[in-house]
């Protein structure tokens, strides 16, 4: 995402983050062993999990990893179903997306490299999660897509990058659940010490992290 500028980047990042909705857990106990790492990456305006490739795999949770054989990382973004895969956005998608509840995508792209050698101009924090913590945040993950019958998930179009896809997920997105909101719940889902509530923004989310980053 660009930033854009007046009123219009305001609502448009109003809509940017009005794209995350996932079911929470609780933090898990403390854990001794972090073994896995998972990282959150933000542009200042939306944010993103990526987890690597193999480890995700080898979970068995998340069959539309297959979609991406040659990927090192994969990049999970959640969204407005219209407003988010548009290669050109209108006002009126904008305020549609902000302001009423609309249905959501899922966004899967493939890296080759880490996030912070693969974006210029991003914010990257990264966690290490235990066995079983990371378990629950790629189960979480992949209980966001819309899936029929049980089946693995088809993408519906190309993604925003190369190696990307946009799949239709679980949820609906709306000026006050976003993909910051979205991001936040995830982490929490694996434990990581951050709460979804009031969270809309991507400097909101950034702001919780800090201090878990620091406490690690």
């Amino acid at each position: 995402m660009r930033r854009a500028t007046g009123a219009l980047a305001g609502l448009v990042c109003a809509v940017w983050f009005a794209a995350c909705m996932a079911a929470a857990s609780p933090p898990l106990g403390a854990q001794t062993q972090r073994t896995h790492s998972v990282a959150v990456v933000s542009n200042g305006w939306h944010a993103a999990i990526v987890i690597g490739r193999a480890e995700l795999v080898a979970t068995g949770l998340l069959p539309e990893a297959d979609d991406f054989p040659d990927a090192v990382f994969l990049e999970f973004g959640w969204g407005d179903r219209v407003y988010y895969p548009a290669g050109k956005k209108t006002i009126g998608m904008a305020l549609r997306a902000a302001l009423t509840a609309t249905p959501a995508v899922m966004h899967m792209a493939g890296l080759a490299r880490p996030p912070e050698l693969t974006y210029a101009d991003v914010e990257v924090f990264s966690f290490a999660l235990s066995q079983e913590e990371f378990r629950h945040l790629v189960g979480a993950i992949a209980g966001q897509f819309e899936r029929h019958e049980g089946g693995r998930a088809a993408a519906v179009s190309r993604g925003l990058y190369p190696d990307s896809n946009f799949y239709h997920a679980l949820g609906t997105f709306s000026l006050f659940n976003t993909c910051n909101t979205w991001a936040a719940r995830m982490l929490r889902a694996g434990g990581v010490n951050v709460s979804p509530s009031g969270i809309v923004t991507a400097d909101e989310l950034v702001t919780r992290l800090r201090p878990v980053i620091d406490q690690e």
